[in-house]
């Protein structure tokens, strides 16, 4: 198991967590982006981008807004890249099928995240207590600190999440593929096709449109004249 890229990947995970909810908020934690990233520095962009392109549509109406907590799109998304660019190697599996798999694989994983969230959110409460006592007791020196071991907790949950994804994912795929991966791999190009339209139902379900039963199959369709013209 190559270390450094296990590495590489904890590290992504980990500032793409912050980027969640706790700090800078550049969209790093995207999946569209924080996947991609992840492929260039594991040697796969390909598996990259088609992991973040996947998840990004699964998951892009359910956003950490305010107290909203939902399934961590980013580790699932970091996690199965990972997965893809160092666990497919070891057991001898390649091209899309493998980054489907593992996206598949991750996706019911996403859950983990929540858990963890929650963790730390209610770490955070009992400091921001610490942190109202030590202004009424004149400790404002200790403010800062108080800060950033809040900033930790969202990253400490953030590399928790990753590391049982990433274990959980190397298990599963290891009893799964065997059975799975050929199954998949032959039918390559209706998975390509579905998840797209997962995701375009999944974000269409969110909005409120009095007809969206008319706009989602008027873009089923167009999807698929798109496919048949080209």
């Amino acid at each position: 198991m190559p270390i450094d890229k296990i590495f590489l990947a904890s590290l992504v995970a980990i500032f793409a967590g912050i980027d969640r909810t706790a700090m800078w908020q550049f969209m790093l934690s995207r999946p569209i982006v924080a996947a991609p990233l992840t492929g260039v520095l594991l040697g796969d962009p390909e598996a990259g981008l088609l992991v973040g392109m996947l998840v990004e549509l699964l998951w892009l109406g359910r956003l950490p807004v305010g107290a909203a907590i939902p399934p961590d799109d980013t580790q699932v998304a970091v996690a199965a890249v990972a997965l893809t660019a160092i666990l497919g190697p070891l057991q001898g599996y390649e091209g899309p099928a493998l980054a489907i798999l593992a996206t598949i694989v991750m996706l019911p994983l996403g859950k983990v995240g929540q858990l963890f969230d929650r963790v730390a959110r209610h770490g955070n409460g009992r400091l921001l207590t610490k942190a109202e006592e030590a202004v009424a007791e004149g400790r404002v020196d200790q403010i800062e600190g108080f800060h950033l071991r809040g900033l930790g907790n969202f990253a400490l949950a953030a590399l928790a999440t990753f590391v049982v994804l990433f274990v959980s994912g190397t298990v599963l795929m290891t009893w799964l593929g065997p059975l799975v991966f050929p199954l998949i791999d032959q039918s390559i190009t209706w998975w390509i096709v579905a998840f797209p339209c997962i995701g375009a139902g999944a974000i269409i379900g969110t909005i409120n449109v009095t007809r969206k039963a008319t706009l989602f199959t008027a873009s089923f369709a167009t999807v698929f004249l798109t496919l048949w013209l080209l």
